[in-house]
Formats: C-alpha cells, structure tokens, sequence
C-alpha cells in the first residue's frame, strides 16, 4: 500500500467492520483489543428515529428533561470547533461550565446555520442521572445494567487526539462523525500534552500536521486507522487507543460508554505510573537499566519464562498469586506506603 501524506485522513486504512454481536461476541472482540465498526447497532433505537432532524431530536431530549446541568463546552468562531489546546499547551481554545440542560440545547439550535457563532457542545452528559429515561427508552444489551450512557451533541466540533482509560463504545444517534484512530504505541510519536492538564491532548493537527516541528508524527499517521459513522453506526475503542473525533455537518448526536477502569487503591495503573515517575526517573543510569530489566522481564515480557527457573511454590509474587496472596501483597504495599508518608 502506498504511504499516506500526513494530512490526507480519507486515504487511511479502514476501520475493521461487522454487523450486530451477541454478547459473548461482543465480549471477544473486547478481549481481542482492537477497534472495530459495528454497523446498524443502534439504529433502531427511538433516539435515532428522533435524530434524522435536528429540531426533532431537540424536543425528543427537552421533553426528557426535569432541570438538571450539563458540562458545555464552548469554543469561539475563530477556533473553527477544534477543541484542543490553546496558544500553549497549559490552557485550552475552549471553556468549561456547567449549565441547564434544556438552556444549552436552545443555544445550540440557535446557532444552526448562524455565521460566526460560537461553537457550544454538551459533552459526558451522564444520561442515568439528568435523563434517565434515555436508558429505558434506547437499552443497550451488550453491556451491564450499571455501564450507563453519556451524550455528546452539539455544532460541527473536533475533539483532538486523546484517549480514555476506559474501553468506550461510542454509537453516533444524530448527523455523521468521523474517527481517526492510533495505536497505543504511538504515545511519543503523537507529542501528547502535559498529563497535569487532564485530558492530555496531542499536539499535533491531523488534518494539517507540522512535521518540521512535529517529525514523528509522520511514523502515527502511518500506524493509524479512519472510520465515518453514520446514524445508528458505533464503533468499539478499546482502552488506550488515541482518537481524534471530528462531528461533520452541522448538528451532531452521540451517545457513548465508558467500562472496564475499575481497578482500585494499590492496582490502579495511572497512579503507579506516576509513583514510578517518582521512584524511577532520578535513579543513576545503571539502577535504571537494572529496574527496566526488572519490568522487562516479571511485568511486561513473558513473566512465565522470567520466573521458569524457580519451583513455582517458591516464586511467590513472581508466580500466579491467588486472592489470598494478591491481598497479602496490598496490605504488605499499604503498610511500606504508610510508613514512608
């Protein structure tokens, strides 16, 4: 396949697609790890019935609301709705607040077809708490009763390069959108934002990258992957894969659903990370090479030959702890933690 100019989305490999899992199919294709287009999946659900205009699916929402707020995000005209950060990279070219429900949705219908209007979303809107009749009315099988949806609708907004923590499974109910997706493994070459200004954006445009300033972005673009989504249409996200989200039309509906980041206290992998900034990142060069060697080979290599040599009564931490051990560790973990604070 011949390699796609950096700018040039359409031209990228597709998504791969299929039509409506079963549960236990749906659960294989989260195992498998990798993104993939369910077509249809939602496309009989009332709300999208609601979506082929936007007046309809307006009043299909007001007439669910009982007065709650909403987090909106707003943008002026002369950011074009790209949502991303803003002259530098510890402020955003977009505000957040949080206002009613029912106050947003006439500002966005206001703005339909006004030029030089500002560019106002909802956005994580959680659905079970301020319209929990959406749930009832539009169910959705494949995932536990407690996984429960958000809303995203607004104007023709771009949402940078981020990802979630989450697997996500995002089923468009109004207008199109298109994803451009990258692998997990492309973090240093998407030049990703500070991580103490959550969410941590990439810097880079898709649609117009500065490979002078950003050279390795060239090697994401190569390693990505696009899709459209057309009401009705979803597409599976599986934790950690980056996505630039771009609504195309004027007026654009989503619902999403976030699962899977349940672990909890010590096993929490983001706050580890961030005790390994601090326990490893100062450490002389040769105790760095020891402990990379150390994760290498018990954590993220074949931990089964790391610890082969060692009867597997005696490799203890090393080996496939059982409850009992997991939790003798943590409480063992909590104390050295307490200790040192």
């Amino acid at each position: 396949m011949a390699p796609v100019a950096p700018g040039d989305l359409d031209a990228l490999p597709r998504v791969a697609e299929q039509g409506m899992p079963g549960p236990s199919d749906f659960a294989a294709l989260v195992a498998a790890e990798q993104p993939v287009v369910l077509r249809g999946l939602v496309d009989r659900w009332p709300a999208v019935e609601a979506g082929r205009t936007p007046a309809a699916m307006l009043a299909y929402l007001k007439a669910m609301d009982r007065g709650a707020f909403a987090p909106v995000m707003e943008a002026p005209a002369a950011s074009g709705g790209r949502f991303a950060y803003g002259p530098d990279p510890s402020e955003f070219s977009f505000t957040r607040r949080r206002a009613p429900i029912r106050e947003t949705l006439d500002r966005i219908e206001r703005n339909l077809g006004r030029r030089n209007a500002r560019y106002v979303a909802i956005q994580m809107l959680p659905l079970a708490d301020s319209l929990p009749e959406f749930g009832l009315r539009n169910p959705m099988p494949l995932l536990p009763a407690d996984v429960g949806p958000r809303l995203w609708i607004g104007g023709p907004v771009r949402t940078q390069t981020h990802n979630d923590r989450d697997h996500n499974l995002a089923c468009v109910i109004a207008g199109r959108r298109r994803f451009v997706l990258f692998p997990p493994e492309q973090l240093s070459n998407l030049y990703v934002g500070p991580l103490d200004n959550p969410p941590p954006l990439s810097l880079v445009d898709p649609e117009a990258p500065d490979l002078e300033r950003f050279p390795r972005y060239a090697a994401a673009i190569a390693a990505a992957r696009v899709c459209w989504l057309e009401p009705g249409d979803a597409v599976f996200l599986p934790k950690y894969w980056w996505h630039h989200v771009t609504s195309l039309g004027p007026f654009n509906a989503m619902v999403n659903y976030w699962w899977g980041d349940d672990a909890t206290g010590l096993e929490r992998p983001n706050d580890l990370f961030l005790t390994a900034l601090l326990a490893f990142r100062h450490l002389p060069p040769g105790e760095r090479i020891y402990w990379r060697e150390m994760f290498e080979t018990h954590v993220f290599g074949d931990v089964e030959a790391g610890a082969a040599h060692i009867p597997e009564e005696l490799r203890g931490p090393l080996g496939r702890m059982n409850p009992r051990q997991r939790a003798a560790l943590r409480q063992q973990l909590l104390m050295a933690f307490l200790k040192s604070s």
